[in-house]
């Protein structure tokens, strides 16, 4: 299985930054594991000719679940793969608290997404009220009952999880190693009995604060392979070190 390193630059960033890819390609040119960055729309397309040929992948943030129509503001997955994508993060909880985004919603644009030939990060996450209500688990298996495809549609690789509890993300905050490991452990259980042995082959990645600091131990809790990083993947100096890390866990 080949671990993820993904970096999602959220709505941040101006052609100015893509320096930062320059340097980050320059820097990895064999990183050891997958190396993708999330642009926002405005930027996938030239970020997508600066990584052309080199080890890094360009993916978008969201997109609509139908191939094109009257939707002003929307982006197809199609338009995505045009403009130089291969992956797309979808369902991120920021999406769903500022869009209202649903699961039903997640898996339409996921089966949308995979029939456009993108790879697929579907985000789910508890909020802290759920967890501190000890509901975390209960969260985590409506979502990924509600958001995934009742069946594989292509090759394992072409589905990724990303579990983010929410008042992780962009807090400085994380949950110990051993909740981590648990709700991989629940979410890769939870894929088995809904995929069968083709779940061995989806990559689950952590995300939330996801830093140089954290990653090694985060990268060495079972059934982690990979993150998907906010913040942190602005920077080549500060993306990098995660790479890193991820590629020797």
């Amino acid at each position: 299985m080949r671990k993820l390193a993904a970096g999602n630059w959220k709505m941040n960033g101006s052609v100015e930054d893509l320096d930062e890819v320059t340097a980050l390609i320059a820097a990895h040119p064999a990183p050891g594991c997958e190396m993708l960055l999330c642009p926002p729309a405005t930027l996938l397309s030239r970020m997508a000719e600066r990584a052309a040929g080199s080890s890094l992948m360009v993916g978008g943030q969201d997109c609509h679940a139908k191939t094109s129509g009257a939707h002003t503001g929307d982006v197809s997955a199609q338009m995505l793969k045009d403009a130089g994508a291969t992956h797309v993060i979808l369902g991120h909880s920021e999406r769903r608290a500022d869009h209202g985004e649903s699961d039903i919603s997640v898996r339409a644009k996921t089966i949308a997404a995979q029939a456009a030939g993108l790879t697929v990060i579907v985000c789910i996450g508890e909020t802290e009220a759920q967890r501190n209500a000890g509901d975390t688990l209960a969260v985590i298996g409506r979502q990924l009952e509600g958001s995934l495809p009742t069946s594989l549609t292509t090759a394992p690789d072409g589905l990724v999880i990303a579990y983010e509890p929410v008042w992780a993300i962009g807090t400085g905050r994380t949950p110990t190693l051993q909740e981590v490991g648990e709700v991989h452990g629940f979410i890769r259980a939870t894929l088995t009995k809904r995929y069968g042995e083709a779940a061995n082959g989806l990559r689950l990645l952590y995300g939330g604060s996801v830093k140089a600091s954290n990653a090694a131990a985060i990268f060495a809790v079972p059934h982690v392979n990979g993150a998907l990083v906010g913040g942190a993947s602005l920077k080549a100096a500060d993306f990098g070190p995660i790479v890193l890390a991820l590629a020797v866990s």
